[in-house]
C-alpha cells in the first residue's frame, strides 16, 4: 500500500518522491523562484531536512526552505491534473512553472490543486515549493517538535518542510472529489457520501458496488443532485449473532467491505475509483466502553510514531505495517498516536489488519486568538481526512492540558476544551470524544487519568475494589492536577488510565543510551521485565478501568521508556508482554520487590 490516499483509489497516478534540489533560506531573501540563483543542496522527498534519511540531517533552526523538482509529464486531453501534497510543515506556497498554485497553512494535513492548465505542452514540468517554518513558534499545532535547539525531556527534532508523498493524479473535468462512509450498526447500515466537482449534468449518477470478501452485498445507483449524493446503504441483516459477527470488524476479526464507485454520465463511465469501509460502532454506555454494541476493554500502547532516521515519516509503507503487526504481537488491541496525525498508510494497515487508534491533535502550546484559530482549523481538515477509517475509534483535541495551560483559574481556556469537544460530536456525532485527556477533564465522554507511579503496589491500592470513584476524584492529583475541573464532576463516564508505566531500561554496555530519559529508569533488563510486566498486570486487572494505554510503544530518541528499541528490536520477548496484556500470566510470576 504504497498508494497515498487509501480510501480514495485511481488507477493513474504518479508518485514525485525522490531527490529534489534544496536550499535554505535562513533571511528569507527569496520570494519567487526565479530569486533563488544556486541550489546547493539534494533532498530526498518525503523525508525532512533533520531526518538523516533525507541526505541532509541538518537539525538546526532555518526558518524558511526550498524545493524544486523537474520532471516529465503530458497530461490527456479533457483530463485535469492534479498535484497532491499528503504534509508539509508549516506554511507552504507552491509554483508550477514559475506560477503560484497553492498556498496552505497547518503541518499535518492534505492540500492538493489543479495544475492541468499551468501545464507546458512539451512535458517538461517544474514544481517548486517555499516553506516557513518557526521552529519557536509556539503558537502553531506542533506536537513533540521542540522549540529548543536540541531535544530535552520528552521533545523531538523538528520536522521541516514536506514529510508526507507528494503525487499527481489525472482526473476527469468532472471527478469524485471526496467520499465519507458512515456505518451505523444498530440499523445495520452504511452511510455513503460523495461530492463530485466539475460541471454538474441532469444525467449524473453514482454506481456503488459493496463486497465482502468478494461476494456482493450491494449494487446501487444514485443520482447525483447539486453536486453531491448521501445515501444510508441497507444491508441485509443475517440475524443471528454468528452470522453477524461474520460481517463485523474488530481487532480480533477486522473484516473490510470492499468499495468500486462510478461516476456516471448517461451510462457511460466518467471516473471509477476503490475504496472500502466496514462495518462497526464504537460508543460509550454508562461507565463502559463499547465497539459493535459489546464490551470491549480496550488495550491500548502510546505510540509517538518516529522513526530513528526519518522522524515522523514511515521509512516506507511497509514499516508502518510492521509498526501496527508489533502493536498486536505485543497483545494490544489499539494504539493511542501521540500528538501526531499519522500517516495514511499506518491507518490503512491498522483498518486492514485489525488495530484500533485513538487520533490526537498535535498541541500548540500557547494560548492565543491565533493559536486557537490555527489548532481549530486543522483539526477540522484531520477529521474530514480520518472521518472514514474504521480503525479510529476516539477523537482527542487535547492532552494534558497543553496549550490550555490554566483550565482551573481561566474560563476562556475552559471553553476552548468545551468549544472544540462540541465541534468534533458535531463533525463525527458516531465516536466517542476526550476533551482533555489526563487530567482537568470537562467536557469529555471518557475520563483519561494519566499515572506514572513506578510501584505496582501502590496502583493497585490506589484504584482497587476499595476505592469508590468519588474519593478517587476528590483526593487524587497525578501530575498535581485535579482529575476533573470543578463543577464538572464525573457523570458515570468510562475511566481509562491512558498513560502509565513510561519505564526506562537504559542498557549499561551501549553508550549512546547513557542520560536518557524516563518517568523510573532500570539498569537491570530482568528487573525491568518483571516491573513493566507487573505494571501491565495491575492496569489490566483493576475493574474501575475500561481499558488502559502503557507508555510507550518504542524508544524515541532520549526518551528510553519503550518495550522496544528505536529500530524495533523488543526489549522483553513479545510473547511475554502479550501474556501480561491479555492476562494470561501465571500467578506469582510478576512479582516485583519496590525499592
Amino acid at each position: 500500500m504504497e498508494y497515498p490516499r487509501p480510501q480514495l483509489q485511481r488507477p493513474e497516478w504518479l508518485s514525485l518522491n525522490g531527490p529534489w534540489r534544496f536550499t535554505f533560506d535562513d533571511d528569507g531573501r527569496y520570494g519567487v523562484p526565479s530569486d533563488i540563483e544556486a541550489w546547493p543542496l539534494t533532498i530526498e522527498v518525503p523525508f525532512a531536512p533533520e531526518a538523516s534519511a533525507s541526505g541532509i540531517g541538518d537539525t538546526g533552526f532555518h526558518k524558511v526552505c526550498w524545493y524544486q523538482r523537474d520532471f516529465e509529464f503530458r497530461p490527456e486531453r479533457g483530463k485535469k491534473v492534479l498535484l497532491h501534497f499528503g504534509a508539509v510543515d508549516y506554511l507552504a506556497h507552491v509554483w508550477i512553472n514559475d506560477m503560484l498554485v497553492a498556498r496552505h497553512r497547518g503541518g499535518f494535513t492534505p492540500f492538493s490543486a489543479d495544475i492541468g492548465h499551468l501545464l507546458s505542452p512539451d512535458g517538461q514540468q517544474r514544481v517548486t515549493v517555499r516553506v516557513e517554518d518557526d521552529p519557536e513558534d509556539l503558537e502553531k499545532p506542533r506536537g513533540k517538535q521542540d522549540w529548543r535547539p536540541e531535544p530535552h525531556a520528552i521533545w523531538y527534532y523538528r520536522t521541516t518542510g514536506i514529510w508526507q508523498t507528494v503525487w499527481l493524479e489525472q482526473v476527469p473535468e468532472t471527478y469524485v472529489r471526496r467520499i465519507r462512509w458512515s456505518p451505523h450498526l444498530e440499523r445495520w447500515e452504511i452511510g455513503f457520501e460523495a461530492f463530485i466537482l466539475g460541471p454538474i449534468a441532469d444525467e449524473l449518477e453514482v454506481q456503488v458496488r459493496l463486497l465482502s470478501e468478494g461476494d456482493l452485498l450491494v449494487e446501487d445507483r444514485y443520482r447525483v443532485i447539486r453536486g453531491e449524493v448521501h445515501r444510508r446503504i441497507a444491508l441485509s441483516d443475517p440475524g443471528i449473532d454468528d452470522f453477524r459477527n461474520d460481517l463485523l470488524w474488530s481487532p480480533e476479526h477486522p473484516r473490510l467491505i470492499d468499495a468500486e464507485v462510478k461516476l456516471m454520465k448517461g451510462g457511460e463511465v466518467i471516473d471509477s475509483i476503490t475504496s472500502y469501509t466496514a462495518l462497526r460502532s464504537a460508543k460509550v454506555h454508562r461507565d463502559r466502553f463499547l465497539l459493535n454494541g459489546r464490551l470491549y476493554p480496550l488495550k491500548l500502547v502510546l505510540d509517538q510514531g518516529y522513526w530513528p532516521d526519518t522522524l515522523m515519516t514511515p521509512p516506507s509503507s511497509e514499516a508502518a505495517r510492521r509498526d501496527v503487526e508489533l502493536a498486536k504481537a505485543m497483545g494490544f488491541n489499539g494504539v493511542r498516536k501521540h500528538q501526531k496525525l499519522e500517516d495514511p498508510r499506518y491507518l490503512y494497515w491498522a483498518d486492514r489488519l485489525g488495530l484500533v487508534v485513538w487520533a490526537e491533535m498535535p498541541s500548540a502550546f500557547r494560548f492565543t486568538t491565533r493559536a486557537v484559530k490555527r489548532l481549530m482549523r486543522e483539526w477540522t481538515e484531520a477529521i474530514e481526512r480520518d472521518y472514514s477509517h474504521p480503525c479510529v475509534i476516539v477523537w482527542v483535541p487535547f492532552n494534558e492540558s497543553w496549550g490550555v495551560p490554566d483550565l482551573t483559574a481561566t474560563q476562556a481556556h475552559r471553553d476552548a476544551v468545551h468549544a472544540f469537544y462540541h465541534l468534533t460530536k458535531t463533525l463525527d456525532p458516531e465516536r466517542p470524544v476526550i476533551g482533555n485527556d489526563g487530567w482537568e477533564s470537562s467536557a469529555t465522554d471518557i475520563i483519561g487519568i494519566h499515572d506514572y507511579d513506578n510501584d505496582p503496589h501502590t496502583l493497585r491500592e490506589r484504584y482497587g475494589p476499595q476505592v469508590k470513584p468519588d474519593e478517587l476524584f476528590d483526593r487524587r492529583r497525578p501530575g498535581g492536577r485535579i482529575l476533573t475541573l470543578d463543577g464538572y464532576p464525573h457523570r458515570g463516564q468510562p475511566i481509562i488510565l491512558t498513560e502509565f508505566g513510561g519505564v526506562a531500561y537504559v542498557n549499561p554496555a551501549d553508550e549512546s543510551h547513557r542520560g536518557t530519559w524516563g518517568y523510573f529508569r532500570h539498569d537491570n533488563l530482568e528487573q525491568f521485565e518483571k516491573l513493566v510486566l507487573e505494571l501491565i498486570d495491575v492496569a489490566r486487572g483493576t475493574a474501575m478501568f475500561s481499558g488502559f494505554c502503557y507508555t510507550q510503544f518504542a524508544d524515541t530518541f532520549q526518551e528510553a521508556n519503550g518495550l522496544l528499541y528505536p529500530d524495533r528490536t523488543p526489549k522483553i520477548p513479545l510473547d511475554r508482554i502479550a501474556e501480561a496484556v491479555r492476562g494470561q500470566v501465571e500467578e506469582g510470576a510478576l512479582h516485583w520487590e519496590s525499592t
